[in-house]
């Protein structure tokens, strides 16, 4: 019999493989702008989660709406950013958002500056100067490349405020569990309702298109937050971290097999860099913050 610490894994490697997908998902709506698919993605998410979610009106309140805003910018830009750069560029750069969380916990939760913070962040800038060497030359599948990674950059920025939003969430509130849904949904209502206006009117489509983006909402974003959260019951954050990040690992994967793109050379390595990175500073242990760093 499977014990519910082995079934928590499996739902997190599902959840994964899930968001792994997106990137290609988005780039193969050929029928859809950027700004629709985020609209149509966001507001299926929103509608599923709302069905499946109990008691959803009594976690709305304007902490929940507030930390929503900052993931609607996250899931807004992210789309953006895929449709305009590679996916391994979209979901490598966006994974820079570590940086973001370790400045904002020094400020806002006046978290202390440890030695490990430090090297992670170094570690990561090095990662993150690769993506802007080399040629960016525009391809069908990449039209302006430099925008995109600029995109993807300004999605963690705003993914780092939703991981900061959704920790004082916890701090809080005592029903942290639905408030964390409700910051999700209302994230796609938002996100919703700021890209209606760009992906008016919808033009002939195809039933593909309208097919990938259902599977974007339910299974890119709803599903994987109701996996994702019953996992964390069962395994710890360090482990949950280190499966999730087959999520970067697979992306570039799916989109060189579905979309035959090639990030190139130092975009690869500089993703290498940032996931080794992450691990490292995910397993080092606990050490004692460093003043002189503060």
């Amino acid at each position: 019999m499977i014990s519910p610490l082995a079934v928590s894994r499996l739902q997190l490697m599902l959840a994964a493989l899930l968001m792994s997908t997106t990137g290609a998902a988005i780039k193969s709506c050929d029928s859809f702008s950027s700004w629709q698919v985020a609209c149509f993605r966001a507001g299926i998410a929103a509608v599923a989660l709302i069905l499946i979610v109990p008691n959803v009106r009594r976690s709305l309140n304007v902490r929940t709406v507030a930390v929503g805003c900052a993931y609607a910018g996250a899931a807004v830009l992210f789309v953006l950013a895929t449709k305009l750069t590679t996916s391994a560029n979209a979901i490598f750069l966006q994974s820079t958002s570590p940086i973001t969380i370790v400045l904002l916990s020094i400020w806002l939760l006046k978290e202390p500056l440890r030695r490990r913070d430090a090297l992670f962040m170094l570690a990561l800038a090095a990662g993150l100067s690769l993506f802007f060497l080399g040629g960016h030359q525009a391809t069908t599948s990449t039209p302006d490349p430099i925008k995109g990674n600029l995109f993807a950059l300004m999605s963690g920025l705003f993914w780092a405020l939703t991981v900061i939003g959704l920790r004082w969430l916890s701090h809080a509130g005592k029903n942290y569990g639905n408030e964390a849904a409700v910051a999700v949904i209302s994230g796609c209502l938002v996100a919703c309702a700021i890209t209606l206006p760009m992906s008016l009117p919808i033009q002939q489509s195809h039933m593909a298109d309208w097919l990938t983006v259902l599977y974007l909402g339910i299974f890119g974003v709803a599903l994987v937050f109701l996996l994702v959260s019953k996992a964390m019951k069962q395994v710890t954050a360090i482990e949950a971290g280190l499966i999730l990040l087959l999520e970067p690992a697979l992306n570039p994967l799916w989109a060189w097999v579905l979309q035959g793109e090639n990030p190139g050379v130092p975009a690869l390595t500089g993703g290498a860099i940032i996931l080794s990175a992450t691990a490292i500073h995910t397993c080092w242990p606990n050490r004692p913050a460093i003043s002189a760093l503060v």
